[in-house]
């Protein structure tokens, strides 16, 4: 295996040996796994913006029109590495779900400090979507700052709007306005006897699958594209990846399925040029919601949707699912954190605050050195599959 000349880390200051992680070894793990996570959103952009300056290569920042808690401006980031006429593009994408931007940042960060940019294929090039969603990530919150969820955002807002019966009749229980004492274990018992008289997948629709009626609670859709939406249309047009032969997604996600393993899920629809493409690079280990193959449901205004319009056929999109802790935990976790902001006090500096984005930042990051080498490791196989797919090898 080569070895890289050896790089500052930006980050601890520590040098390290940057190897060709591409040909395979445990050396990928020359650098600790840890050093590439952040600590929160400005430690991130911080990592981030200096290792593309480290490595020569410009950013192209995205202002968010608002604040982070302390008050910090918030920016999604892009940068392209190789040739600017590269026919084949793959696409990486932290934040989409705020709070789970540990988990992608740390990719992102990995695949640059281990020799990833220094040993693109020719002819292909990488673009990084840094922090997407940087309202969600800065203020521990999956959504936006519009209170959408981005992931059920990407619907045709001049068509009628799906729904989602479920959702109607248990929105109340899902969100009680007390988070303990009678009106919360009413709540509860009133969930507990809806599932009793149905399958667990018509539960997690009804919960997860995405609602365009109810602002400020689960799942919500939203009423028109967010900025983050938005942003995103923006950098697909300025990169022009319409025009490309083939884009290739790769778009990080976490708090689904077993813990540590990460779930290819494909975002292409079966029959698709795309979903043919993306069994053939990714394997069996690819998962596909609308054939029951999935720890996802089926669901409404993904991501996919939009890249499938703004790309066209030639892209393989994969939501790259880590999975975390068990469904009641995200549950009981995401109602806290819903609570706070709808009924509660989101004072960042109060116990109750710190306590709740404490609970969200470990359903969405669990910390530690086992989910963060296995998440690595399976990271640099995907992103390993996606350029060889890219380069026809």
């Amino acid at each position: 295996m080569d070895s890289m000349t050896p790089r500052q880390d930006i980050t601890h200051g520590a040098t390290h040996g940057l190897p060709n992680v591409w040909s395979g070894g445990a050396r990928g793990f020359a650098m600790r796994p840890k050093d590439c996570f952040p600590d929160d959103y400005s430690d991130a952009r911080q990592r981030f913006l200096g290792a593309c300056d480290d490595l020569g290569i410009e950013t192209t920042p995205y202002p968010n029109p608002n604040r982070g808690p302390l008050d910090e401006a918030l920016f999604t980031d892009t940068a392209w590495f190789g040739p600017a006429d590269a026919g084949c593009v793959l696409v990486l994408v932290s934040a989409t779900h705020g709070a789970e931007a540990f988990c992608g940042c740390g990719a992102q960060m990995d695949w640059l400090l281990t020799g990833g940019p220094e040993h693109l294929p020719p002819g292909l090039a990488v673009l990084v979507v840094h922090v997407l969603n940087p309202h969600g990530f800065a203020w521990l919150r999956r959504i936006t700052e519009e209170g959408v969820d981005l992931n059920r955002n990407w619907v045709d807002f001049d068509k009628p709007l799906p729904e989602n019966p479920g959702f109607a009749e248990l929105a109340d229980a899902l969100l009680p306005r007390q988070i303990e004492g009678p009106v919360f274990e009413a709540a509860e018992a009133t969930i507990k006897a809806w599932r009793a008289t149905r399958d667990e997948d018509t539960f997690l629709t009804a919960r997860g699958a995405g609602q365009y009626t109810h602002p400020g609670h689960f799942n919500f859709g939203g009423f028109e594209p967010t900025w983050a939406r938005r942003t995103l249309e923006t950098i697909v047009a300025e990169n022009r990846l319409a025009e490309r032969d083939i884009v290739a997604v790769v778009d990080y996600h976490t708090g689904q399925g077993p813990f540590g393993y990460g779930e290819p899920i494909c975002g292409n629809l079966p029959g698709t040029w795309g979903n043919a493409r993306a069994k053939a690079w990714y394997g069996e280990s690819v998962t596909e919601p609308t054939l029951g193959t999935s720890t996802s449901v089926p669901k409404f205004g993904l991501s996919e949707e939009g890249w499938a319009r703004m790309v066209g056929e030639r892209q393989v999109y994969i939501a790259l699912e880590f999975g975390t802790y068990d469904p009641e935990n995200g549950r009981r976790v995401l109602r806290q954190d819903y609570w706070l902001h709808k009924y509660g006090k989101p004072d960042w500096h109060s116990e109750e605050t710190r306590r709740i984005k404490a609970d969200i930042r470990k359903r969405f990051y669990p910390d530690t050195e086992d989910w963060r080498q296995m998440m690595l490791f399976r990271s640099r196989q995907i992103i390993k599959q996606a350029l060889a797919g890219l380069t026809g090898e």
